[in-house]
């Protein structure tokens, strides 16, 4: 492999060592046991989500326990907002634009992460466990210390994954998500061995999940990989004049254009509710979150309709067959036995809806496909979650892609560079 690629991969490495030291780096002023006893309470509500994304660093309210979550959320802001308003969209095209795009998506990343910092260490003040409390210092010093602490560490993150991302190799926001739930994995089989060790889990049962463990990563690869390729067609005059260079002649059209967008959104929207009702006392509250938990029936329903709901809607928005359309026509290109312009984006249009329909039913199965494990075999231990294995396996294939364009790159490199 060539030393440039085996630098940035370096490179991507070390940044990602960097990233797991801050997870440990703990907020001042707060009792971390406390805080564990807590986060284990509730490790099926919001809890056990920001948790599993930040690599376990809400347990220990690491200055990071933030994660990267503030950024994602900007972003995702002001991509709904390009999509809504034409001089946004306009901003992201253009280079100086793109530059401006993102210092916006910074500052109001900053403002998220003040504001959710301030949340978390006012609401932490009040909460207890045995009688001690998760904060050993008064309130407002803590207050003023945590948002500092968490305000460094997510800028600190954001750093890590922008510095990943023009110097290593890969997303650094998709890896520093990435190595957060793989951190994890140690820690879950190791309590799976425990369970079988233990007898409460047989030799069978343990090899039945493990095959469905395997068939679902499989099948998400299979997915992921999965594309409808529109052929396309050029003008002769337009062929000639890039002779030397590779034209596409197919526009390829990915089965899952969201992502794992969905699941996340839908598991924000409904852990949430489900998370704050259950710290009341009231007993009608108590009914409705009873109602809600995440191995109720009521929840997964409604998680299985928002995640298909949130894939059309982010479909709609990472897929602009109209862009398409005029890009193909001031090309030349076109697709047989379509007219350029209105119809190709129409054609297109209808392509991408019916993919999106089987995609949005395979993000919904993956996602509720635990709790249907848990059902049938009655393991509440069972610790698979289909929204990671969806983040873990994306990352993967996305990352190894670029590492193959990386290792293309330089091949044609050395050829132009010595000859045939």
């Amino acid at each position: 492999m060539n030393r440039a690629i085996v630098n940035k991969i370096l490179i991507t490495l070390a940044f990602l060592f960097a990233y797991r030291i801050l997870a440990h780096i703990t907020t001042p002023g707060v009792d971390v046991e406390v805080i564990k006893s807590i986060v284990n309470q509730y490790s099926d509500g919001v809890l056990g989500l920001f948790n599993m994304f930040s690599g376990s660093a809400v347990e220990r309210f690491s200055i990071i326990s933030l994660g990267i979550m503030p950024y994602i959320t900007a972003s995702i802001i002001m991509e709904l907002l390009s999509a809504t308003f034409p001089g946004l969209a306009k901003m992201k095209k253009e280079r100086d634009g793109m530059q401006k795009y993102m210092q916006i998506i910074r500052y109001a990343t900053i403002v998220i992460t003040i504001i959710q910092a301030v949340s978390v260490s006012i609401g932490l003040g009040s909460v207890q466990d045995g009688g001690k409390g998760a904060v050993v210092i008064d309130l407002p010093t803590f207050v003023c210390v945590a948002v500092v602490s968490m305000l460094a560490g997510t800028m600190l993150l954001m750093w890590i994954g922008e510095q990943i991302t023009q110097r290593g190799v890969g997303n650094g926001i998709s890896l520093i998500i990435f190595a957060g739930i793989v951190s994890g994995i140690p820690s879950v089989i190791g309590n799976v061995f425990d369970l079988v060790s233990t007898d409460q889990i047989s030799i069978l049962v343990f090899l039945g999940l493990f095959v469905v463990v395997i068939l679902t990563v499989l099948a998400i690869i299979i997915v992921e990989l999965s594309e409808r390729r529109v052929q396309i067609s050029y003008a002769r005059k337009v062929i000639m004049q890039n002779q030397n260079k590779r034209i596409m002649n197919y526009i390829p059209i990915k089965i899952n254009l969201s992502g794992v967008i969905p699941p996340i959104f839908a598991s924000a929207i409904l852990v949430f509710p489900s998370t704050l009702l259950q710290a009341s006392s009231n007993e009608v509250v108590r009914a409705i979150a009873d109602v809600l938990s995440p191995h109720g029936y009521v929840f997964n329903a409604l998680m299985f309709l928002l995640v298909i709901f949130f894939a059309y809607f982010y479909s709609s928005i990472a897929f602009n067959a109209k862009d398409i359309a005029d890009n193909l026509k001031r090309q030349g290109g076109f697709i047989p036995g379509m007219r350029p312009g209105e119809n190709t984006a129409s054609f297109l249009n209808g392509v991408a809806s019916n993919l999106t329909f089987w995609g949005s039913l395979y993000l919904a199965l993956v996602t509720t496909l635990p709790w249907i494990i848990i059902k049938l075999t009655g393991l509440q231990q069972f610790a698979f979650g289909g929204t990671a294995a969806l983040i873990v396996v994306q990352v993967a294939i996305d990352t190894m892609r670029k590492i193959e364009a990386q290792v293309y790159m330089n091949k044609y490199k050395t050829l132009s560079a010595v000859g045939l």
